[in-house]
């Protein structure tokens, strides 16, 4: 009865609050109306009690470290350890890079995360004509297990941990026969291949194998890694490729969730069990611009993984049930006009994505919009990580956010409309099929469009961009393409290809690509084709040989003017 009296005294002192304060505000300044998040969820004026009953605490929120994880994955948040600064690098070159990165390392670094040029990433050696213009450009280009010696030289592979940007068994068999050479066990290896198949088929236009051949090489690293790799995660489960190609919050969730658990039946249907493989997985999350929506948006998908275990797949593991990520600030939300007005929008995204909970952090450049980053735009980037986790003190208690009337609203709206859509995609049989039938390219397209126009027609701010606008005269400085460096590039893997033993680079080819052809678990074969030269576009090769071309209507721009054209 205590509970309902005070619910009434509630409801009536908000009740005078609107008729009188409110009420004389609005007679002398009208509010902005309809005011939303950039998902579209309504902003209220107010949110408080009423709005957000108490009822259920420890099933909706809880406690740190315990189910279902809202307020964070472990209970002692920042306070025991910092998020991992993960500066995502690579460029020009494997000794550029890492030169690059051992500087970085000494300014506060405290994880590596590699991306590479466009042949590495659709598997094409340097001296390859298609790979012409395109080496070093936007990434680092990697042909051998020479070029990940230079990458990773000076650098102890059991003290610090590695992601990088791939798929597949070709850039882990590079690390792990450089781990054999240097008497590096396996099992002191951390890190992350990204290895997200599903995304990249739906969302980037980096394919090299039909998805069932990707999808199987995927459970390949999976399995490896459960029985011979207790540290390495074999799976970075992108949120944040599929935002920044344009997406709601909401369907960042419903389509990484989507991923994860096409993947995790993959897994299953190895005979993985989802205490194994669970576990392992990890997620990478964009830190958009709104705020408090994504501050929201990490906590709802804390809760619903927790519930996804333990709900659709039976498991009690609060190790499977932990979801852990990295967050990268957005690519998407800079802009060329202006350009250090980035810095700004880096920070805000950078402190949305600590309040959140990330367990690693990179922040976008302030002149990515030009191209590769420069020293001093990463220095910057770096430094605000380190401003924040050492003067802001917002990493100083556990989920300090935790029991806002907005920030719990907001997490609650996400979840359930994130649910929603999570539901539509099981209705359809799985990511797999709504990826396949172009739905989720559709989906990510119309609001892309949308939200384009919005922008076009003034009716969403870009400061910069269609309001605030200045005349710009400084020139801004940028890292461009070196024809010098990609000429040693080709000349370095062209050497390789001349001194290795040809005939022991042929037979290792060949048994990966028999063991590929037979069903066998490729990884053990990629190490030993690594050991013997074979480059990393021959393996990409060998496995074309056994799974085939991408057929045309898996291709994304294929797929994409299907879409487009079934829309008109």
């Amino acid at each position: 009865m205590k509970s309902d009296d005070e619910r009434d005294a509630l409801r009536q002192a908000r009740e005078r609050w609107e008729k009188g304060p409110v009420a004389d505000s609005l007679r002398r300044l009208p509010e902005r109306e309809n005011l939303r998040t950039w998902s579209e969820i309504p902003v209220a004026r107010l949110y408080g009690p009423t709005g957000s009953p108490p009822d259920g605490y420890l099933e909706r929120i809880g406690f740190p470290g315990e189910f279902p994880y809202t307020r964070g994955a472990q209970a002692t948040g920042y306070r025991a350890k910092l998020w991992t600064r993960r500066p995502i690098t690579g460029f020009r070159s494997a000794a550029d890079t890492n030169r690059r990165v051992r500087e970085l390392l000494r300014q506060g670094q405290t994880g590596l995360h590699f991306v590479f040029d466009y042949p590495t990433l659709t598997g094409y050696d340097s001296d390859e004509p298609i790979a012409e213009g395109e080496i070093g450009v936007s990434g680092i280009p990697i042909n051998s297990l020479d070029d990940v010696r230079a990458l990773l030289d000076g650098i102890d592979l059991d003290a610090i941990s590695i992601s990088y940007s791939h798929w597949g068994p070709y850039l882990l068999s590079f690390l792990l026969a450089l781990a054999d050479e240097r008497g590096v066990p396996y099992e002191k290896l951390s890190g992350t291949t990204q290895n997200d198949v599903l995304m990249y088929y739906h969302s980037c236009p980096w394919w090299d194998l039909p998805l069932a051949g990707n999808l199987k090489l995927f459970v390949d690293v999976c399995e490896f890694a459960v029985r011979r790799m207790p540290l390495w995660n074999p799976v970075s489960i992108s949120g944040y490729n599929i935002r920044d190609g344009g997406c709601t919050a909401i369907q960042e969730i419903a389509f990484t969730f989507g991923d994860a658990i096409a993947y995790l039946d993959a897994c299953r249907e190895r005979g993985l069990t989802v205490e194994e493989v669970a576990p392992r997985f990890s997620f990478m999350l964009c830190a958009h611009i709104d705020f408090f929506e994504e501050i929201g948006k990490m906590r709802a998908m804390r809760r619903m993984w927790a519930r996804i275990i333990r709900d659709r797949y039976g498991s009690q593991d609060p190790r499977a049930q932990r979801f852990r990520f990295h967050a990268q600030t957005s690519g998407t939300s800079l802009t060329a006009q202006q350009p250090h007005n980035n810095i700004v929008r880096g920070a805000v995204e950078a402190m949305a994505a600590v309040l959140g909970g990330a367990q690693s952090l990179h922040v976008s450049c302030y002149d990515e919009t030009y191209g590769l980053p420069t020293e001093e735009a990463i220095r910057v980037s770096l430094g605000t990580q380190n401003i924040l986790g050492h003067e802001a003190g917002i990493a100083d208690t556990v989920d300090p956010l935790g029991g806002s009337y907005f920030v719990e609203a907001l997490t609650d709206e996400l979840e359930k409309r994130a649910a929603a859509l999570l539901a539509e995609i099981d209705a359809q049989g799985g990511m797999v099929r709504a990826a396949k039938s172009g739905w989720v390219m559709a989906q990510k397209h119309a609001w892309a469009a949308r939200y384009q126009a919005e922008i076009d027609r003034g009716e969403r701010t870009i400061v910069g961009v269609n309001d605030f606008r200045v005349a710009e005269s400084r020139e801004i400085q940028f890292l461009r393409p070196d024809p010098e460096a990609q000429r040693r590039q080709i000349e370095r893997v062209r050497a390789l290809r001349a001194r290795r033993d040809a005939a022991a680079a042929r037979r290792a080819w060949e048994t990966m690509r028999d063991a590929a052809a037979a069903g066998e678990n490729v990884v053990p074969h990629a190490i030993a084709a690594a050991k013997a030269d074979v480059t990393l576009g021959e393996m990409f090769a060998a496995m074309r040989a056994v799974y085939g071309e991408v057929p045309a209507h898996e291709r994304l721009y294929d797929r994409m003017d299907a879409t487009e054209e079934a829309s008109r």
